[in-house]
């Protein structure tokens, strides 16, 4: 059931607290690893945790709402499929490249290193930028004392605002290529690329570099000449970026409906290419590499876990969004911009994406069915692609502002940790991604959306 239709025939009829559920997985997320930290670092236990607070609201949707409760979860798990058949082939792909030796760890170093990752993630998504690179990453500042910033600024740039330039970058502008927004339109948005990235190294360095400079007086010896020391670079697994490069090639093959067109590619066939692509992958690659990169799955379990409740018990949020969202009064990019970034950091960005451009293409008369939706907003002029300009950047930007915004955020935390990082909790984050980030998307806002 298309998301414009699924809010007609649902929505009115939930009421407000079929939202809880959600507030409950959101809640759970922060508090558990404050109260019951070593018990929360159990996936099994997140299972729990997730089929308490979803199950119950599984079986209101579908006792209630008969048919169209059971259309909306099936709408909600086609979505999930989709989302974890990319994070999944990505991890398991990129798990299978293996950086030899090691960059320095210098401020200089580490702010190149961001800079590289800023314009992969174009490319290979922010997903395959953060697993590729984060172990090298760690592997360079591994010296080091004071790592929680080198973590956070990482997935402020590698995993959420570097992948704005294509379709392929981060999972929202996916979603608009498959819903006719042209391929290469994102690029138009290279400005608030450049000053977004560009103010975010810049922060980074001057961070780095003072951190460096406190823990250099506090540790023995040259903490300095330790970092500058390091071995050349060798990649293990190369093979791996042929299989990166045929994930690339099913996402552009479905986005212009190559073989089905015009009609859009079936269910399923998406997920089972990428499926052959992963398993030729784990299969080709022998597992002393996976070994040398300290490969598990513990972090895409985490995120499949958690993000199981969460696009299921979003469904409510997103639906009344949708039928409501006229209530709103956003007329202006900015307010496009800050609405969607809100929402995406809580509700995960790439079904607020959609959420809100159907919003904007129902305000142009336009109905939010088809693949092509999207392609008839552009047409309507410079006013309609400003504001899904503004929509783009809100969602991929603010999905940087907690750790379950955008999915890399959740896996690079849970490798970090396991790399023995001890990364803030939940709030901890935030405090970070809020002095951080806010003052660079207000200036945003003032440059480029008002």
């Amino acid at each position: 059931m298309d998301t414009a239709a699924a809010a007609a025939a649902v929505s009115p009829e939930l009421p407000l607290w079929t939202m809880l559920p959600f507030a409950f997985i959101l809640a759970a997320i922060a508090i558990a690893p404050l109260l019951r930290e070593h018990w929360w670092e159990v996936n099994r236990n997140k299972a729990l945790v997730v089929g308490a607070i979803t199950l119950p609201f599984v079986g209101y949707l579908i006792g209630v709402h008969g048919a169209e409760g059971i259309a909306e979860l099936r709408h909600a798990l086609l979505d999930y499929s989709a989302f974890m058949a990319l994070l999944v082939s990505l991890f398991v792909i990129s798990g299978g490249i293996h950086i030899r030796g090691s960059l320095a760890g210098t401020p200089l170093a580490n702010t190149a290193l961001l800079g590289i990752g800023a314009v992969l993630a174009n490319f290979i998504g922010t997903t395959g930028a953060s697993i590729l690179l984060i172990r090298p990453f760690l592997r360079a500042n591994a010296e080091r004392r004071d790592k929680v910033h080198l973590v956070v600024f990482f997935i402020f740039i590698v995993s959420n605002c570097a992948g704005l330039l294509t379709p392929l970058g981060d999972p929202p502008l996916l979603l608009g290529f498959l819903k006719g927004v042209p391929f290469q339109w994102t690029f138009g948005l290279y400005r608030e690329w450049l000053f977004v990235v560009g103010s975010l190294l810049l922060v980074f360095n001057v961070v780095d570099q003072r951190r460096l400079a406190r823990e250099e007086m506090k540790t023995p010896g040259s903490l300095l000449e330790e970092l500058i020391e390091h071995r050349p670079l060798r990649i293990d697994g190369w093979q791996n970026l042929f299989f990166l490069a045929g994930i690339i090639g099913v996402i552009v093959a479905k986005g212009n409906n190559l073989g089905t067109n015009p009609g859009p590619w079936p269910a399923g066939v998406q997920e089972g290419l990428m499926l052959v692509l992963t398993l030729a992958a784990w299969f080709t690659t022998r597992p002393a590499i996976r070994h040398a990169n300290r490969f598990h799955f513990a972090p895409i379990i985490e995120v499949a876990v958690l993000f199981a409740g969460i696009f299921i018990t979003m469904i409510p949020p997103l639906l009344i969004l949708n039928s409501h969202g006229g209530a709103l009064g956003l007329t202006k990019p900015w307010q496009y911009f800050w609405a969607t970034g809100a929402l995406s950091s809580f509700l995960d960005n790439a079904p607020t994406y959609l959420a809100f451009a159907a919003g904007v293409s129902g305000q142009f008369g336009i109905a939010a069915e088809g693949s092509r939706y999207l392609a008839e907003l552009l047409s309507r002029g410079s006013e309609a692609a400003a504001i899904l300009a503004a929509i783009s950047c809100g969602a991929v930007f603010m999905g940087a502002m907690t750790y379950i915004g955008n999915g890399p955020n959740f896996m690079v935390k849970a490798i970090a940790e396991h790399s023995g990082v001890k990364m803030p909790s939940f709030f901890g984050y935030m405090k970070w991604s809020c002095v951080t980030l806010l003052p660079i998307f207000l200036l945003v806002s003032v440059l480029f959306f008002r």
